[in-house]
């Protein structure tokens, strides 16, 4: 059972001992230690300890509306709109959404806590009208048709073409946006995501003169990473103008013309025909939509030439079907509006229906929640910088996305796998007899 002290800062304004009467039955149950701020200035701690973060609310309207609203997301959209702060540990701010989501009220109590919130009267000064950018549902997606070609083009754009400068500022100096690969908890993340690139490369088992297709290149590190260490010759494709035009000058940068390739281009406009030795996706069959998944592997399974080797690298859920939650709501509606993911075992089973024969899986879970926690520890040293190319707003969703992110890793809620396969060929050895090829000195 949690206790809460009350700091006095007489004398109240009207609302002030409402809202401090509200918060006592919310957090009633509550057992960690936090400082709740009123707008009046006065506190209160919940728990004996010291606080480890605290939650401050600018105005009795936010706070009213907070108490009666029915969204579970109201909490992050008043602190996208800068109405709440949060100050302290991210991380503890974010493990509130389990005791908040599991708080059971009685019908009666919800009653008796709406009646007091509507008699809390807001300030009739204006508020922050800074709103923070929202996916707007269209029609297919009410209708439940995901992952047409304009969605997912507009998806892609909605997240990817914030700012280069951007994200320049949080990842390493490669622009790797997906999983680093750690050795030690301690290693920097630019080495931790050459770790990565040349991991990826090593399980593909690339030689000198094969063809490389990467489906959803990102920012271009890994097609010039393999071109450059492994002779290869490789080519990406990406919906996201920014991605695109970053590639391009990339590959101008490093002199690799002759041997890299990059198109705006959608995977199902990929030539069925093109015979790629290797394929490669990483981080982006989240935005293909559960429903075309088969579709996706089906592709890539007449790209594929016989005896090649496809390494899909992509985040999976501890349950099936992509349903409605906090979790899933939250990124649909402010970071990856087409993002769905299924379990691993799902995926697996999709493969192999599709015509594939798994070699290897590896979960690279705990990496992820490293690779998050650094992301979200640059992002917040580089606050000031980032603010000259997003909105507050954008850069509060993409602190919060990630710190929840991390956790939902460290929780075992999300997974995230690498997946070798090939095509089922009678007589085929695409992979050696062993592993001991991917320990070997590197590049």
């Amino acid at each position: 059972m949690s206790t809460s002290t009350e700091i006095a800062f007489p004398p109240a304004m009207p609302g002030i001992e409402l809202a401090k009467n509200i918060l006592d039955r919310l957090f009633r149950d509550f057992d960690e230690c936090i400082r709740i701020c009123l707008w009046d200035g006065s506190e209160m701690h919940t728990g004996r300890d010291h606080p480890a973060f605290s939650l401050t609310f600018r105005s009795a309207k936010s706070f009213q509306e907070l108490v009666l609203s029915r969204d579970p997301l109201c909490l992050a959209e008043l602190y996208f709109q800068g109405l709440i702060d949060i100050d302290g540990d991210l991380y503890h701010a974010v493990r509130l959404r389990h005791y908040l989501t599991s708080l059971k009220l009685s019908l009666i109590e919800r009653a008796e806590l709406a009646a007091k919130a509507l008699r809390i009267k807001p300030e009739k000064t204006s508020q922050n009208s800074s709103y923070a950018p929202k996916w707007a549902k269209t029609l297919a997606q009410k209708l439940g048709v995901r992952s047409s070609r304009q969605l997912n083009h507009d998806a892609i754009s909605f997240h990817y073409d914030v700012s280069n400068d951007f994200y320049a500022l949080w990842l390493d100096v490669q622009m790797v946006y997906s999983c680093a690969y750690y050795e030690a908890e301690g290693q920097s993340l630019e080495h931790a995501q050459r770790n990565k690139l040349d991991h990826i490369c090593r399980k593909l088992r690339l030689q000198p003169g094969e063809r490389l297709l990467d489906i959803g290149c990102g920012w271009g590190a890994l097609i010039c990473w393999a071109a450059e260490h492994y002779g290869v010759n490789a080519h990406g494709i990406t919906l996201s103008q920014k991605q695109y035009d970053h590639t391009l000058n990339l590959i101008k940068q490093r002199g690799l013309e002759q041997k890299v390739s990059v198109e705006l281009m959608d995977y199902r406009d990929l030539p069925v025909d093109a015979g790629y030795d290797k394929l490669v996706s990483v981080g982006m069959f989240e935005h293909v939509g559960l429903k075309n998944l088969p579709a996706y592997f089906a592709i890539a399974h007449r790209l594929l030439k016989p005896g090649g080797l496809f390494l899909n690298h992509g985040i999976t859920s501890d349950e099936g079907g992509w349903k409605k939650s906090l979790t899933t709501e939250f990124i649909n509606r402010y970071v990856f509006p087409d993002g769905q993911v299924e379990t691993i075992s799902t995926v697996q089973r999709i493969m192999e229906d599709t015509g594939f024969e798994i070699h290897d899986v590896e979960s690279l879970r705990q990496h992820y929640a490293l690779t998050l926690r650094e992301w979200v520890r640059r992002l917040e040293e580089q606050r000031e910088e980032a603010l000259k190319y997003v909105t507050e707003p954008v850069f509060r969703i993409w602190r919060l996305y990630m710190a929840v992110s991390a956790l939902q890793f460290e929780e075992g809620c999300s997974g995230i796998y690498q997946v070798l396969i090939s095509k089922r060929t009678p007589f085929a050895r695409p992979v050696p007899l062993t592993r001991n090829d991917l320990y070997q000195p590197s590049h």
